[in-house]
């Protein structure tokens, strides 16, 4: 008898019952369950998991729906338009967040139970570059209110905040200092990584509306708060965290030991042209990454005064270019007091930062620099430890007699970043961050609100988020209203009422609880919990979803010698084939993507389609309870979870 090959289970996905499992599930003793049974299902809308875990609360399974040919667009309207236009409600920067988010939405994708993520970072990518190809604008709003909102710092919390103002018909003026707008897009974050026309087109769409920008301008300095203060309605504090902060072990300050925001700020301004010959970062988060990539990059010139690149970084001498052909790599070392796999950093980046022969070097921690006679560095001395978070700290245990030299010329401090409050110095909260309520009002400042780095170095989109949800506050507080509660789940949701009545479907108010069907054109066994609840795989029925393999960006790997003075993107757009590909493995979570599945497999034909013309998206089956007989097929075997047995309790 001939040998029957192993079963290859690596493409298998859910699976009710394992091999061996004798234990069975029978829908008929449910159906006879009938006579006491008294639950019978209601439709909810619950908030996906990608949503949840987004910072800048996207709308994601809607814009990956329209994408898919879900939701039509209005007639005329490309559906790469009407998905930028729903993504944009909520960001203003798909293109940049595209390329540079760590994406939680993706860590937190219920697809990753049936093989893996969605990768919706690549769809955003996707509808980004549509958007800046074929200049896409958004619509200003056809009356002004006359109130005017001060945004101080240019940077993604600010520029979301007046982006948001600008919408709802206010003036808005960004001051900030540098001489471009974009904060840490642009100074602290190298160009291969956000090409500097992409991320100009999206902060100019904004301008666009009327925002104006006075750069080059310092508040505290070129202009007084008093001044603010007496000429607008509202401020919005946004500066962001652009100080780097020191190595905590003595002799950090030796002139060739410099924080990571002052390296790339001098490298994305031009004037940082080469490093030393041995360069070492301190860090683990996404910024040493950045710094170690550039470093290798730009490698070093032989011939070199030692002195030069401090000098470039401290802003004092545009270092001589001459000398490029003389240029050759340097070796990079990026020390983390955590093991490798525990970086902060997104793992992609790391792959592709050892791929370039960068060192990467877990569990050390500094404990001192040596120096030379001149007083510059010449190594960092590290010793091994363990590292673990306790209560939201980080305790380092420093491991006795494993201390070690690493060699350097340039020493990089990517340990955090600081505010620089000179000049307002009375927001700080005395722990160097402004202190802010749910609505990012900064406490004891009516009128002032705040959000981003200022409020807790996060991500990017993080400061999105906030901008989002202050000039939401600043609006309630311009019309002299009082803020409102903020949901436990503070993202954009699909509005299912919204969207009947852009169907031009009647939608009358419930005065009473409703038991059973109605005549009424009134949704009345629904419930919107998007700012309650996040729906888990658990109450998905995998099933229903096959193996489906993602379709993933091409990335342009580099190696040691290929990396050295190669500043082109890595990373390439989707097609539009993959994008629409990629979003159908969208399994819309908590809410109906119309398959049917309740529909057949009703016993009773209970549950039954909505007629076409009383029909939109989101409000597809309906229930006839006086055929409903309680057995819960119809919640087994939806795919999203959004049928739920609740009415009757």
């Amino acid at each position: 008898m001939p040998d029957i090959p192993e079963h290859d289970e690596t493409k298998l996905t859910f699976r009710r019952y394992k091999d061996g499992q004798e234990e069975t599930h029978v829908w008929r003793e449910k159906i006879f369950q009938a006579s006491y049974t008294h639950k019978c299902p209601t439709y909810i809308q619950a908030t996906p998991p990608c949503q949840g875990s987004c910072p800048a609360g996207e709308d994601i399974r809607r814009w990956l729906q329209i994408a898919r040919g879900m939701e039509k667009p209005p007639a005329g309207m490309p559906w790469q338009e009407f998905a930028w236009r729903v993504l944009t409600e909520s960001n203003p920067f798909p293109s940049v967040m595209g390329r540079v988010c760590p994406a939680p939405c993706e860590s937190g994708c219920n697809r990753n139970e049936v093989e893996d993520h969605v990768g919706i970072n690549s769809v955003e990518h996707f509808l980004g570059e549509y958007a800046v190809t074929h200049n896409l604008q958004y619509t200003a709003p056809e009356h002004q209110t006359g109130k005017k909102v001060a945004i101080i710092g240019g940077g993604p919390a600010g520029l979301s905040c007046a982006y948001q103002l600008a919408l709802k018909g206010h003036a808005v003026t960004v001051f900030d200092e540098h001489e471009h707008l974009g904060g840490m897009m642009r100074y602290g974050i190298p160009g291969f990584r956000t090409p500097r026309d992409v991320l100009d087109a999206e902060i100019q769409r904004i301008l666009n509306l009327g925002v104006s920008a006075r750069l080059n301008c310092r508040i505290g300095r070129d202009v007084t708060l008093e001044q603010l203060r007496s000429e607008f309605d509202a401020v919005f504090l946004g500066m962001g965290a652009q100080s780097g902060r020191a190595l905590p072990c003595p002799d950090s300050e030796a002139p060739n030991v410099v924080t990571a925001t002052a390296f790339l700020r001098a490298f994305n301004d031009g004037r940082l042209k080469h490093v030393g010959k041995r360069v070492v970062v301190v860090g683990g988060g996404d910024t040493s990454i950045d710094v170690a990539t550039v470093a290798r990059r730009l490698g070093h010139i032989k011939n070199a005064k030692p002195v030069d690149t401090e000098r470039a970084i401290a802003g004092r001498l545009a270092q001589d270019v001459a000398e490029a052909t003389a240029r050759s790599g340097c070796d990079v070392t990026l020390t983390t007091v955590f093991a490798v796999d525990k970086m902060q950093a997104n793992r992609h980046e790391v792959e592709q930062a050892l791929a370039e022969g960068i060192a990467i070097r877990g569990g050390l921690v500094p404990v001192g620099i040596t120096r030379g006679d001149d007083g510059r560095a010449t190594a960092l001395r590290v010793a091994q430890c363990e590292a673990k978070m306790v209560g939201g700290k980080l305790e380092l245990k420093v491991l006795p007699d494993t201390e070690e030299a690493i060699p350097a010329d340039l020493i990089v401090s990517a340990i955090g970043q600081a505010v620089d409050f000179a000049g307002l110095e009375e927001f700080d909260n005395g722990r160097g961050a402004v202190a802010a309520d749910r609505n990012y009002q900064v406490q004891g400042k009516p009128g002032v609100f705040a959000g981003g780095d200022i409020i807790r170095p996060h991500l990017l989109t993080t400061a999105i988020g906030h901008g989002a949800i202050a000039a939401e506050g600043i609006e309630r507080f311009l019309a002299g209203e009082e803020q409102e509660k903020r949901p436990k789940i503070d993202v954009h949701s699909f509005d299912l009422m919204r969207k009947m009545l852009e169907a031009g479907l009647k939608v009358e108010p419930v005065s009473e609880p409703l038991r059973g069907t109605d005549s009424a054109p009134v949704v009345h066994n629904y419930d919107n919990q998007s700012g309650r609840h996040v729906i888990t795989h658990e109450e998905l029925f995998l099933g229903h979803f096959g193996y489906v393999e993602r379709k993933q960006r091409e990335v342009i790997t580099l190696d040691r010698d290929s990396a050295l003075g190669n500043f082109q993107e890595r990373l390439l757009p989707l097609s539009e084939a993959e994008a629409v590909a990629e979003a159908k493995r969208c399994m819309s979570c908590g809410l109906c993507f119309q398959c049917d599945n309740c529909v057949v497999y009703c016993p009773q034909t209970a549950v039954f389609r909505v007629p076409k013309a009383k029909a939109t998206v989101g409000r597809y089956v309906d229930t006839d309870y006086t055929k409903c007989i309680g057995c819960h097929i119809c919640h087994d075997v939806c795919p999203t979870g959004y049928i739920q047995m609740g009415l009757g309790e």
